[in-house]
C-alpha cells in the first residue's frame, strides 16, 4: 500500500545511492545502474531523457490500445532534455521526437498528447517545465 494515496499498489520502486566530485557515481540497489558522474554531471540529463522516454514509449502504446490504432512497428522517442540558466536560476526544458510506424500525421498527434496524460514522467514535470512535442 502506497503511504500518499492509500488506495495505490506500488508497482517498482527504484533505488539508487549518489556520491558527487571527481569520484562521482550513481548505483542502483539491483546493480543495472552503476556510473560514473564527474561533475558537472551532464548524465543526470541523460538518464532522465532515458527514464521519460521509456515511460513515455510504453504510454504511447498503451494510448494506441486503447484507441485500437494498430502500430506497424516499435515507436521511437528520441527525447532531449535541456538544462538552463537564465540569472541565478537553472531550469529544464525537454523536447520529444516521436515516431510511430504506420500511423498518420494527425492520429501520432493525439496519440503523443493523450500518453503525456499517462506517463507518470509527464504527469509529474507538468506545468514544472515546458514540453514540446514533434511528430516525425
Amino acid at each position: 500500500m502506497n503511504a500518499i494515496t492509500p488506495n495505490a499498489k506500488t508497482l517498482f520502486t527504484g533505488k539508487t545511492h549518489s556520491k558527487s566530485g571527481r569520484d562521482g557515481y550513481a548505483k542502483s540497489a539491483d546493480g543495472f545502474v552503476d556510473l560514473q558522474m564527474t561533475q558537472p554531471h551532464p548524465a543526470a540529463e541523460n538518464l532522465f531523457a532515458a527514464a521519460w522516454s521509456a515511460c513515455y514509449m510504453g504510454a504511447l502504446e498503451l494510448a494506441a490500445a486503447k484507441r485500437k490504432v494498430k502500430l506497424a512497428g516499435s515507436p521511437e522517442v528520441d527525447a532531449r532534455i535541456d538544462l538552463n540558466l537564465a540569472g541565478n536560476s537553472f531550469f529544464l526544458q525537454a523536447h520529444f521526437d516521436v515516431s510511430l510506424p504506420g500511423v498518420d500525421p494527425a492520429t501520432a498527434a493525439e496519440l503523443a498528447e493523450t500518453a503525456h496524460g499517462i506517463c507518470p514522467y509527464s504527469k509529474a514535470v507538468h506545468g514544472n517545465i515546458e514540453v514540446t512535442t514533434s511528430i516525425l
